[in-house]
């Protein structure tokens, strides 16, 4: 399956969200007064790879979101995502009673 196959099955409420976030780049850009050439000169981009992260094109590397963002210093949430302290649903896994196994207890035998 190629890469662009791939890109394909993922949920359109993704693809949609990317989008978005390559909206926001924009319109943070724009905010600051910053051209496409300024982003391509701090991150070492080329101004078309800048332009793909602000239309959220999911076969742009992530790298490029991440130099894109760091470069406007938009880069602090990184770290919320996938954490597992914000993850509803791994929570509930792991806290979950149903899913944990049950062991019979064994009678020891401590006679030597």
């Amino acid at each position: 399956m190629t890469r662009a196959a791939n890109l394909s099955l993922l949920p359109i409420e993704l693809t949609n969200q990317v989008t978005s976030l390559g909206r926001r780049i924009r319109s943070a850009r724009q905010a600051r007064r910053l051209r496409l050439e300024d982003i391509a000169d701090k991150t070492g981009l080329s101004r078309k790879t800048v332009e793909a992260v602000e239309r959220g094109e999911l076969s742009t590397s992530l790298g490029a979101y991440v130099a894109v963002l760091g470069c406007m210093s938009l880069g602090q949430e990184l770290d919320l995502i996938a954490d597992p302290g914000l993850d509803r649903d791994g929570l509930a896994l792991r806290f979950s009673v149903a899913e944990k196994r049950v062991r019979l207890s064994q009678k020891v035998d401590n006679d030597f």
